[in-house]
């Protein structure tokens, strides 16, 4: 899986009792100051400075976190050349030897020190930071309760003395920039390489000056016998100008000529310098344990999935409100619907009373005239020798009752064909017109039959 480009990097230092945190914006390997803040030890970090969320998932966050310089030890070690992935077992087959400590109680890293210009060929120079595994899980624990996971624990003075431009052995010294002045770093430049470096502590009262020069004797004594210093050197003082006077009167008596100064960085330059390194990948030298690496980010990762759980169940809950609401609203509705529908209900049925009243009505109205235009037809097609004697009108039919002349029989059926055919309005009166039945009698035939009344359907 490709990682995502880095986008922010958060820079903690631990002074005391406060704690300075610096945000640098990265891109393009470059880094920009975004948020500084200063506060206590004892409180927590802001959420949205410190911790690490979805979004670090695409824009990939990096915390990282300073050691007290005072409690790091600091070793060079000269190396055959070889690639990188190989320094590190070279390094640890003389851990012994360089380590103040017990191997088992520390906690170490390497970083590389580039070679000076006219030094190519030489064996390779890494400087080993050494530091008590107790003091980094004491401060680990200290910026777990303030909310802060680091991703790596760095000695900020390393990476100025990395990137400092020296062009000439000597000694180099980077004194402590508050004003306690509690330690001091020296680096020892000889034939194009760095020959040893060490974190000088010193005495907070006046006699910081005589502890600074005893200590560099020392050191130049020590580097006599193993051949690697010849006096005089330079010294450069790396500090501000007020600091660099201090300095330049407390060697004297150590060096005689002139000191030479280089501008040190301030504390937020010296962060966008940790930041910087970082986001190039340029510095190795990372000292947070790998079990604490690995937690770390299991951390991270129960944290999104806990997060993710809580979202979806707060979107379940959130759909199911809206069903319940929505279930409601539809109900209320639906009781409303309910409600007019019982109110209608009566009248609905009155209506359906008086529409088959109504019908009732129209029917026996129409039946009337039905049975006008009957009679009227019944008169109106008689033919002349024939006699009605009975006309009966029942359950929509019409029933006719008569007599006709034996020799005149031939007139009924022409008469039973005209009922048939007769209409009103353009309109069969008859459905249907059965034939006529007869039966002699005295003085003729007796004959009957019968007409459904073709009914108009009321509207």
């Amino acid at each position: 899986m490709k990682t995502a480009r880095l986008h922010s990097c958060n820079v903690l230092e631990l002074a005391g009792p406060y704690a300075q945190l610096w945000q640098f914006s990265v891109g393009n390997g470059e880094v920009k100051l975004q948020a500084e803040r200063q506060g206590s030890t004892t409180e927590p970090l802001p959420p949205r400075l410190a911790v690490k969320t979805w979004r670090t998932l695409w824009q990939r966050k990096l915390n990282l976190a300073w050691l007290p310089a005072d409690q790091v030890f600091l070793r060079v070690a000269h190396l055959p050349t070889s690639e990188p992935a190989e320094i590190l077992p070279m390094v640890e087959l003389q851990l012994e030897k360089l380590s103040p400590l017990p191997v088992a109680q520390i906690v170490w890293s390497v970083e590389r020190v580039p070679l000076r210009a006219g030094a190519e060929g030489a064996l390779q120079t890494v400087i080993v930071v050494i530091v008590a595994r107790d003091l980094v899980e004491s401060m680990l624990g200290q910026l777990e309760g303030q909310g802060y996971l680091p991703d790596r624990l760095e000695l900020p003075q390393v990476h100025q003395l990395l990137t400092t431009t020296v062009e000439e052995d000597g000694v180099w010294l980077y004194p402590d920039p508050g004003p306690e002045r509690k330690y001091c770093l020296a680096a020892w430049w000889a034939a194009g390489m760095l020959q040893y470096v060490s974190l000088l502590h010193l005495p907070a009262a006046d006699a910081w000056s005589e502890a600074l020069v005893r200590q560099l004797t020392e050191t130049a004594w020590a580097g006599e016998f193993e051949g690697w210093f010849d006096p005089p050197v330079p010294v450069h003082v790396v500090a501000g100008p007020e600091a660099g006077a201090a300095w330049e009167a407390a060697l004297q008596p150590w060096r005689d000529g002139a000191i030479k100064l280089t501008a040190a960085l301030s504390r937020v330059d010296l962060a966008a310098l940790s930041a910087r390194r970082a986001a190039r990948a340029e510095s190795a030298a990372n000292l947070l344990p790998v079990e604490y690496t690995n937690r770390y980010h299991q951390q991270f990762v129960d944290r999104l999935w806990m997060r993710g759980l809580f979202a979806v169940l707060g979107l379940y809950s959130v759909a199911v409100l809206v069903y319940f609401a929505a279930l409601q609203v539809v109900s209320f509705q639906d009781y409303q619907v309910d409600n007019k529908v019982a109110a209608l209900k009566a009248n609905y049925t009155e209506a359906l009373k008086l529409k088959a009243r109504m019908q009732v009505l129209l029917e026996q109205v129409n039946l009337k005239f039905a049975a006008l235009d009957c009679w009227k037809a019944v008169a109106e097609l008689m033919p002349p020798d024939l006699t009605l004697e009975n006309m009966a009108f029942q359950h929509g039919k019409l029933t006719l009752y008569g007599t006709v002349p034996a020799d005149q029989y031939n007139e009924l059926n022409d008469y039973n064909d005209s009922l048939g055919k007769a209409s009103v309005n353009g309109v069969r009166l008859f459905g249907k017109v059965s034939a006529p039945s007869s039966q002699t009698a005295q003085g003729g035939e007796r004959w009957s039959f019968t007409c459904d009344i073709k009914r108009m359907e009321a509207e």
